[in-house]
């Protein structure tokens, strides 16, 4: 058996799912045990790449204007996925939630990755977004939240007004696409067997058991997933 069972997992911090998803795999973890015998990777993906925020925009008109129907649909469908987040722990307050462009963030998670700390950061940025109402596309609101989590400020500020780890970025994002990932979260057990969507924690235990009881792993994904699975995609969240 390898000594690390290595987890990859494609997600762009806007998408709630994918925060969803990231605290039932580690209730999951929790409940297999192993945990230090587990490594997290967290991989680039922009559900909009091309988004640019503007202060008029709030996430209940953009859903509305996107699945062309009305703001209370939207409001409803924003408050079913809070109590989702609620189910898992999470407090989601989508409305002071800032819509952002998550490129910079991703390009700071690629710095932080290279310390050991993109897991922490990772869980920094879903929080100020769905939870703290902090615009995570704001070079300073990124400072402080990579300084928190250890990062040295200098780096981070160097990185931040530059085009460092943009290449990092877009890495992931042609890997996603070579793999077929059209939405996320979408998570890759040691190259084995790939889980798409927020799954049900049990889903997850029983891929953490099946990964480590054969040992052995090879490089072809087999996709692992129910259709009902909760995800976001570039047509939106489902």
């Amino acid at each position: 058996m390898e000594n690390k069972l290595k987890i990859q997992i494609w997600s762009d911090i806007m998408c709630p799912f994918c925060y969803i998803g990231k605290r039932r795999l580690e209730h999951a973890i929790e409940k297999f045990g192993n945990q230090d015998a587990i490594e997290i990777e967290w991989k680039s993906f922009q559900l909009d790449p091309n988004f640019i925020a503007s202060e008029e925009d709030n996430l209940a008109d953009h859903l509305a204007e996107k699945y062309r129907k009305d703001r209370d649909w939207a409001l409803e469908s924003l408050e079913n996925m809070t109590q989702n987040a609620a189910n898992s722990g999470l407090e989601f307050h989508f409305g002071k939630a800032i819509m952002a462009n998550s490129f910079h963030a991703h390009r700071l998670l690629h710095l932080a990755k290279e310390h050991q700390l993109g897991n922490e950061l990772k869980e920094l940025l879903f929080k100020a977004y769905l939870t703290d109402g902090k615009d995570v596309n704001n070079k300073h609101t990124l400072t402080k939240l990579a300084i928190q989590v250890g990062l040295d400020e200098k780096t981070v500020t160097e990185v931040l007004n530059s085009d460092a780890f943009a290449d990092k970025v877009q890495e992931d994002i042609t890997m996603a696409q070579k793999i077929g990932i059209q939405g996320v979260p979408f998570f890759v057990f040691d190259n084995e067997y790939a889980i798409s969507g927020a799954q049900h924690e049990e889903t997850f235990v029983k891929t953490l058991e099946k990964v480590w009881e054969e040992g052995q792993f090879e490089s072809k994904i087999t996709i692992l997933n129910t259709p009902d699975a909760d995800s976001c995609g570039i047509d939106g969240c489902n």
